[in-house]
């Protein structure tokens, strides 16, 4: 299983070298996407990442931070099987969404553009809600909504608990607080995908200890303010914490194990 981060700023003005939020799991030479920040189909091509070979997309909440592009990644993977790069590799493509109105806007749009958006696979498309939304023969993701946005059904913004190969990974996606992610960790992780564009990163560092939630490493994405001022300085003040804490860049290919 490869983790392939497109973009790891939060929701600032455009600044070098941190597009905002996207990544993906391959497993299987298969793609699970996570949220769609600008340019994510850029970049994911750029390095390698054939978009062909995308099964399920997710998306946390419809901040423009998080669906910037997937407006783009669902046309250049339409647009990819109309010059013959191939076909999508299952011959169906999932998408989970939390916002209706969102997803009809976005829609009507995509269906103005060349040949009215009309596909040659199936797009399955499903509006999410709490428990597990997907499952297969790699992954399992499950959704817990968040107080991020509307603090009332139904709910418009979630976090996601990931099972693949053995593997727990939880993304916050953005969060009202952490306290939001307490019905994930509670079961503890092997890897917390945490959002900083609203906090420092100790916090979330400093709550996983005072828990003890079981919590072998804090990947920090959706970098916020702090991160981006002085990483350095953020990585040196979490030296002392007895788990492993990355800081994800733009283009990082990491291989979980």
């Amino acid at each position: 299983m490869k983790l392939y981060c497109f973009g790891t700023g939060a929701g600032t003005e455009p600044i070098k070298e941190r597009k905002h939020v996207s990544f993906a799991l391959e497993i299987n030479n298969q793609f699970y996407w996570f949220d769609a920040g600008e340019g994510c189909s850029y970049t994911a091509s750029m390095i390698g990442v054939d978009l062909l070979k995308v099964k399920a997309i997710f998306i946390s909440h419809s901040h423009m931070d998080h669906v910037g592009g997937l407006g783009n990644l669902l046309w250049n993977i339409r647009k990819n099987t109309l010059i013959g790069k191939g076909f999508l590799v299952t011959g169906q493509l999932d998408v989970y969404y939390p916002n209706q109105r969102s997803w009809d806007g976005l829609m009507m749009m995509l269906q103005e553009t060349e040949g009215g958006f009309k596909l040659g696979y199936k797009m399955n498309a499903s509006l999410i809600r709490d428990g597990i939304i997907y499952q297969d023969e790699n992954i399992k993701v499950e959704a817990n909504h968040n107080y991020h946005m509307q603090k009332e059904d139904p709910w418009t913004s979630y976090s996601f608990r990931i099972t693949a190969e053995n593997k727990v990974i939880i993304y916050s996606g953005d969060v009202d607080s952490y306290d939001d992610l307490i019905p994930f960790l509670r079961d503890g992780c092997d890897i917390l995908m945490c959002e900083t564009g609203h906090f420092n990163a100790s916090v979330i560092a400093d709550m996983v200890l005072a828990n003890k939630y079981k919590v072998d490493k804090i990947y920090y994405i959706h970098c916020g303010n702090d991160i981006l001022a002085d990483k350095q300085r953020v990585l040196s003040s979490l030296s002392s914490y007895n788990m492993e804490i990355k800081i994800t860049e733009d283009k990082e290919i990491i291989e979980i194990i």
